[in-house]
């Protein structure tokens, strides 16, 4: 090595030769920010995603803050790699373009997250995918034999359905599917990978959105998706390389501030939910409450056999007399709950739908809203809501 060579205060700025003390170790894990990553020589110079085999090679395939939150989120789920994705419905994208291609065909639940829906509608078709919506509760092989195809490639599952709370039989489902030489994807939001083992079910590619359970704080946008199979992983990860969808290392922090809390999160999130749907559930307005942990709810043996939990959102039907008008006044009337999408964080949310002529879903009309339980105090919220049905009655 030569002697050092001589830099002006302007490349100081840019290259500078201080040094700080190393050993400092936090019980909060850095954020590492980076673009561009250092190689040691030319001839180590690689473009390979997969950094657990090749060592860092570039910010798009994750940085160690992205790549912890990943190792936490497949040791959650038992799974082999789990790959971290801007947002649920980016990884609920990634999936398909992973896994097919034109010519292919694809089955998906009636009930399946709306945008998840779409995007087989509208993107899917698009380039030569066949999409079939079947209806969610089908639990029989014979009734589900006639769904495939020789090109059936996919079959997605969503369990419980979003807003309708359809509880899919996950494993009769599986082994159809397996069957016919078809993947099984799901989106396991609901359980926050927890309360459902989707891989002990049977299930090839787990998903979630980590906006929801895991950050649990409504502050970021993230989504993962978890394999066993390391084939399965490659094919994910090369498609992940050639979309790019990087999560932000930032978010990524966030969300393992998140996972911290999130197991007293859910306790007291799942209660409060129980609370709160029985409460509804013997009320004069009320026909019924679509939370798979009641009795009265369909689904409910199918969760009762397959679930080690239940989740802070369910909807409720109103009986027929009341009129969209009504409902909406209802939803307006509220206070605590605050109207939006998503949910999973500490603020209780209110969203009414009309769900009038959806093939193979019940016909609740514009009857139906759905419920995010935060936490708040119990006795509060259902304050709020005995105000709103007073409010809606005159």
């Amino acid at each position: 090595m030569g002697p050092k060579q001589s830099k002006t205060w302007k490349t100081k700025l840019i290259h500078s030769d201080v040094r700080v003390p190393e050993g400092f170790h936090s019980l909060s894990p850095p954020v590492f920010r980076g673009s561009t990553v250092l190689f040691h020589d030319a001839a180590s110079v690689t473009d390979d995603w997969d950094q657990y085999e090749a060592g860092y090679t570039y910010g798009l395939y994750g940085t160690p803050t992205v790549l912890e939150l990943a190792g936490k989120v497949c040791e959650l789920e038992n799974g082999f790699r789990t790959l971290i994705t801007p947002g649920g419905q980016g990884a609920i994208s990634l999936i398909n373009l992973a896994f097919l291609k034109a010519g292919d065909h694809i089955l998906v639940p009636e009930s399946i997250y709306t945008p998840n829906r779409k995007f087989a509608s509208h993107v899917l078709r698009r380039f030569g995918v066949e999409v079939t919506f079947y209806p969610p509760t089908i639990a029989a092989t014979p009734a589900l034999q006639p769904l495939f195809r020789k090109n059936t490639r996919l079959v997605w599952c969503e369990s419980p359905g979003s807003i309708t709370m359809e509880v899919q039989d996950v494993p009769t489902i599986s082994e159809a599917a397996h069957q016919a030489g078809a993947l099984v994807a799901l989106d396991n939001t609901w359980s926050a990978g927890v309360h459902f083992d989707a891989f002990a079910h049977g299930v090839d590619i787990t998903m979630q959105a980590l906006t929801k359970y895991l950050g649990g704080h409504s502050d970021l946008l993230l989504g993962s998706i978890t394999v066993r199979d390391p084939k399965l992983h490659d094919q994910l990860g090369a498609t992940h390389q050639l979309v790019g969808c990087a999560a932000s290392p930032d978010d990524c922090s966030l969300a393992l501030r998140g996972m911290k809390t999130m197991a007293v999160r859910l306790k007291a999130i799942e209660q409060a939910a129980l609370d709160i749907a029985g409460w509804l559930a013997v009320r004069d307005e009320i026909e019924l409450v679509l939370h798979p942990a009641l009795a009265s709810c369909p689904g409910h043996e199918l969760w009762k056999r397959d679930f080690t939990g239940s989740a802070g959102v369910f909807s409720i039907v109103f009986k027929p007399r009341f009129t969209k008008e009504r409902v909406i006044a209802f939803v307006n009337a509220l206070e605590l709950f605050k109207i939006g999408y998503s949910w999973g964080g500490v603020t209780s949310l209110v969203v009414a739908y009309d769900f009038h002529s959806t093939p193979n879903r019940p016909d609740y009309g514009a009857r139906i809203i759905r419920l995010n339980i935060g936490l708040e105090d119990v006795d509060d919220l259902k304050a709020d809501l005995t105000q709103a049905f007073d409010r809606m009655r005159q």
